[in-house]
């Protein structure tokens, strides 16, 4: 069910989100520019080595701010997602956690594991307290309203640790859900493991979303940030 929750009184050690309205709106010029060297139309593209978009997501810019809000002056991007949802590319996904980090090469490290290649990029599956201290900020191009797929969360999950898949549903409902409408130049903050959902939009429109994690952390044993 959806949870009675103003989207402003919602805090990232409460209930694992908060909305931070036009706080990109002044860099979403600049933020398309660096994006358009991507495929569009695409439901979902991972982003390495961009230099175009780091002056948008370090300390000092406006986006870097909302990440250091979080994590202090030693937060840093690294990893990011270009959503594009469209009528064409009109998805849903069930309640989950993201629970894997993106890395510059395999190397193995006891709590490390397991491994997967997405598009190309080594992903591997930290220890949880390690994404537990992680922040992820979802950058809104374009208008979210109820009608688009605004993304589904779920307040309060993030402190349930690893949710076994078999109980995700069940968590997501003794959380309740908070749908993340959006304008466009908004920034919703989320605890990277909070549980989250999407559904297909019922009038579909143009919706992109940069996502992108944020982590103070230094990897241990050699292992590396791919970064942005």
């Amino acid at each position: 069910m959806l949870a009675s929750i103003n989207a402003d009184s919602l805090t990232l050690a409460d209930h694992g989100a908060r909305l931070f309205r036009s706080a990109a709106l002044r860099d979403l010029p600049g933020l398309l520019t660096a994006l358009a060297e991507l495929p569009d139309e695409q439901a979902g593209v991972r982003i390495s080595r961009l230099p175009g978009l780091r002056p948008y997501l370090a300390p000092g810019s406006s986006i870097g701010a909302v990440a250091s809000r979080a994590l202090g002056a030693e937060g840093k991007p690294v990893r990011a997602i270009l959503f594009d949802k469209s009528e064409g590319t009109n998805w849903s996904l069930a309640w989950h956690q993201d629970r894997t980090i993106c890395v510059a090469e395999r190397v193995e490290v006891d709590g490390f594991g397991p491994w997967s290649i997405k598009a190309g990029l080594h992903h591997v599956a930290p220890p949880f307290d390690l994404l537990a201290r992680m922040v992820t900020l979802r950058v809104h191009l374009d208008d979210v309203p109820a009608s688009n797929a605004p993304l589904l969360i779920a307040p309060g999950s993030h402190r349930h640790g690893r949710v076994p898949v078999d109980e995700v549903e069940g968590v997501a409902a003794l959380c309740g859900t908070v749908a993340c409408l959006a304008s466009a130049g908004d920034v919703w903050a989320c605890s990277t493991p909070i549980l989250h959902a999407s559904e297909a939009a019922s009038r579909p429109a143009r919706r992109r979303v940069l996502q992108v994690d944020f982590s103070a952390d230094t990897l241990p044993g050699g292992l590396e940030w791919l970064g942005i």
